[in-house]
């Protein structure tokens, strides 16, 4: 019977077509047939309860405390709903029983998916966890990231607009599909916990590629749209339960074989998601459990361009008026001058900007500490092979998915197919001059912030001569200056061919080292021919 006019159903109400006591602690309840069985979903008294009833008569009611129940397939439209027995009455078994008869198999598998996160919000918000553990505590999330920023960061990744960014982003999506997809040995019947699941696109990839089950943990608002999004692919959302909730303090019932999560953000380290990546491992993971990612990198390079240095230079140039509206400005033409030179650049450069090959630093997942992310230091040592003038420091990231079958990496390497993260340059307000065969030495240096980024110290220093050249910045990651423009056609430096100072970008081809490290090549002399060869 099909409810219309003022019967129309909420999203947490189901037509039942009849239902069925099996076994029962008291009076069987019986339900008029002339009109829908309505089965729904609430909080009563703080408690989340599934309750069958109909509008007609309020006292044919049938509530289940979903702490304590179970709901079980018996055929593509049939399932059974059992509570257990009270702790007083444990010889009982269970105290009630009911068969369920759906419309269709759609409605079955819709229904299911409700109870299961339904059942979710009891492992998250109630009392008394699955696993016996009670989370009372302050998380150490809200302990080291301020609330203003925390707010801000969830607001922004629970608009669907800026999801749809990141989907668009065929180069990131395109990667984890293959990664999981190619690597489905890995999947296959195994429990998966996605971290900071967005809109769940990352689990519905491991139910696709066969998990046993994917519990996908998001904190912002776009846990809801994640509910949706799977509720509506029924062949695969009874194996994913959403949980709301940050991974530093939501309780899982049982451990996972596999992480998979998306935490990298600008320079790979902004927003500080890769340590609660790193706390989801050491709560979640079993011991020797897969990690997609696994491991990151951040490469570095000293680069040369007039152009981006002019550009930046000239917008404290509106500070040098000495009568601007009979109003001297130049008192703060220093301060103006220092702040653009704060501002991290993140947009696509031309490759053939750098002057060194780059060098890389390693961060390995599966072993790495969460407090070594607090601070990461990181020396620096190139050579220049031209005479120029080295304006800064350009920087990039890759991730490895160690799969079991294809090892896969994700770059966003300049001169590969541009993600949204795009690269980063930090732009030195007092450029170097370097003659060829001159040795670059310095530091590049990351100290964490609440506001959920880190500030930059970077000191490039060589010696012309007898003089020492040291050139300092300081900038924050959490400012950029996002520079979206097409990159300019910049002529080849002398004897210099495209790329031929990037770390080689079909890394595909480097062998993962067991303990961890990634062997760090620099391109040969044949290098492009080398890649055709492949």
């Amino acid at each position: 019977m099909e409810v219309t006019g003022k019967q129309k159903l909420k999203e947490n109400e189901f037509v039942i077509l009849s239902i069925s006591e099996v076994s029962s602690a008291s009076s069987s309840t019986s339900f008029s047939k002339d009109e829908p069985i309505l089965a729904r979903f609430g909080s009563g008294s703080g408690v989340s309860e599934l309750r069958f009833d109909q509008t007609s008569d309020s006292s044919a009611n049938i509530v289940f405390d979903l702490r304590n129940s179970q709901l079980l397939r018996l055929g593509p439209a049939e399932s059974l709903c059992i509570s257990e027995a009270s702790k007083d009455n444990k010889e009982r078994g269970y105290s009630r029983g009911i068969s369920i008869q759906f419309k269709n198999d759609e409605d079955s598998r819709t229904f299911h998916c409700a109870f299961e996160q339904w059942k979710t919000e009891v492992v998250v918000q109630g009392s008394t966890l699955p696993n016996g553990a009670v989370s009372t505590s302050t998380s150490k999330f809200d302990e080291k990231i301020e609330a203003s920023s925390a707010k801000m960061y969830f607001h922004y990744y629970g608009q669907l607009l800026h999801q749809q960014n990141m989907l668009q982003d065929f180069v990131r999506t395109g990667t984890y599909y293959a990664a999981v997809i190619e690597n489905r040995a890995d999947f296959l019947g195994r429990v998966v916990v996605d971290v900071g699941a967005g809109s769940g696109i990352l689990s519905l990839f491991a139910a696709q590629a066969g998990a046993k089950h994917v519990y996908a943990v998001e904190a912002s608002e776009m846990a809801e749209y994640a509910k949706k999004l799977i509720a509506g692919n029924p062949s695969l959302s009874e194996r994913i339960t959403v949980i709301k909730g940050k991974v530093e303090e939501v309780e899982l019932p049982v451990k996972a074989d596999i992480l998979i999560s998306e935490p990298m953000g600008t320079l790979l380290v902004n927003e500080r998601m890769l340590e609660s990546y790193v706390i989801a491992r050491d709560r979640f993971l079993v011991p020797n459990g897969k990690m997609f990612p696994t491991v990151g990198r951040i490469h570095m390079a000293p680069f040369s361009d007039e152009y981006l240095y002019m550009e930046i230079a000239n917008k404290a140039i509106f500070w040098q008026q000495q009568s601007y509206f009979g109003v001297n400005l130049t008192p703060l033409q220093r301060s103006a001058y220092e702040g653009y030179f704060s501002q991290p650049v993140v947009d696509a450069f031309d490759p053939r900007l750098l002057i060194a090959p780059a060098i890389s630093h390693v961060i390995n997942f599966t072993s790495i500490k969460e407090e070594d992310l607090y601070e990461i230091e990181i020396p620096l040592k190139f050579t220049s092979p031209v005479s120029t003038r080295v304006h800064g420091l350009a920087c990039w990231f890759d991730v490895l998915f160690n799969g079991s079958t294809v090892p896969r990496w994700l770059t966003t390497a300049p001169g590969a197919p541009t993600t949204h993260w795009y690269q980063l340059r930090c732009v030195l307000s007092q450029p170097l001059y370097v003659m060829p065969g001159q040795e670059i030495t310095g530091h590049f240096r990351l100290v964490a912030h609440k506001a959920q980024s880190y500030t930059i110290y970077l000191t490039l220093s060589a010696t012309v001569g007898d003089m020492l050249q040291t050139s300092s910045g300081k900038l924050d990651l959490k400012e950029p200056y996002y520079r979206m423009s097409q990159p300019q056609a910049y002529s080849l430096a002398q004897d210099q061919q495209p790329n031929q100072l990037l770390q080689t970008p079909d890394i595909l081809t480097q062998p993962w080292v067991e303990d961890g490290s990634v062997p760090v090549q620099q391109p040969s002399p044949n290098h492009d021919a080398e890649l055709h060869s492949l």
